[in-house]
């Protein structure tokens, strides 16, 4: 049975799988304590996922990893879909920023999200090593939004 939990202490304990999700952990450490945080459990914990709330009524999903032995089943998409649910009423506009020409966009144009504007070079400026998808390097974030 599928339960999502609200994590509001030691959220360190959870970076291995939040590594998987932002793979700097002195990035991870910019929104992680401010950030409500939160844990999808089925039989074990399977995708986890960090919220930070932004200037005028928007909340961006900072993380969203799920283990990968589970990728592929459901549990991101599940996650996501509750964290609209949850922030509906709170605020305006769910964002979410992910590498540009990641498989990752396809994956929150599933989930109703929409490209809004893209931010060049801001993983070769605010990580310490190239950020690499599929044997490429990612060098542009691309943000996408959804109204809550």
């Amino acid at each position: 049975m599928i339960r999502i939990m609200k994590i509001t202490t030691d959220k360190k304990r959870f970076l291995p799988l939040l590594l998987m999700g932002d793979e700097q952990e002195s990035m991870i450490d910019r929104y992680l304590e401010e950030g409500e945080m939160f844990a999808l459990y089925d039989g074990g914990l399977r995708t986890i996922a960090v919220v930070s709330k932004e200037p005028k009524r928007v909340y961006e999903l900072k993380n969203l990893a799920t283990e990968p032995a589970f990728r592929g089943k459901g549990y991101g998409r599940h996650m996501v879909s509750y964290l609209l649910t949850y922030y509906h009423g709170r605020g305006r506009m769910m964002q979410v920023g992910t590498g540009a020409g990641s498989s990752n966009v396809a994956f929150y144009e599933k989930c109703g999200f929409s490209v809004c504007r893209t931010v060049e070079g801001f993983f070769t400026e605010n990580y310490d090593h190239p950020v690499m998808e599929d044997g490429r390097q990612i060098t542009d974030m691309v943000y996408l939004q959804k109204e809550l």
